[in-house]
């Protein structure tokens, strides 16, 4: 029995709405909200942090940017963090504080990701 293209697509959003909607253990509504990343004294001045898929970095101190840590290369993971620079290990692409590409083979940047600081913390958005 062949699905028709309306059924596909209502099927489609249905299961993209259970997806979407995220629920604790308890069964209550998941918070929305900003997510706290790290604390500001676990970002070093003048390198970098790696924190899940985000890359918390700080060229002068107090001034905290977030980019994704996602390879724009190939979609591997950025890992490692060697001084100023941010290494990807699939390809050896590094990445300088600012998101900037430093060596190759990646051509773009990291992705800019929005982080805010909230007193001693690091946040999302």
């Amino acid at each position: 029995m062949a699905i028709g293209r309306r059924r596909m697509l209502i099927g489609s959003a249905v299961t993209a709405g259970v997806v979407v909607g995220c629920s604790r253990e308890d069964g209550t509504a998941a918070e929305e909200g900003p997510v706290e990343l790290a604390k500001t004294a676990d970002v070093p001045v003048g390198s970098a942090l790696v924190v899940d898929d985000i890359v918390l970095t700080q060229q002068q101190p107090g001034r905290i940017q977030g980019f994704s840590a996602v390879c724009p290369h190939a979609g591997c993971a950025v890992s490692k963090v060697d001084g100023a620079k941010v290494v990807c290990p699939c390809h050896g692409s590094s990445f300088g504080l600012d998101g900037a590409v430093l060596t190759g083979p990646a051509r773009e940047p990291l992705r800019p990701v929005a982080v805010t600081v909230r007193g001693d913390s690091v946040v999302t958005g």
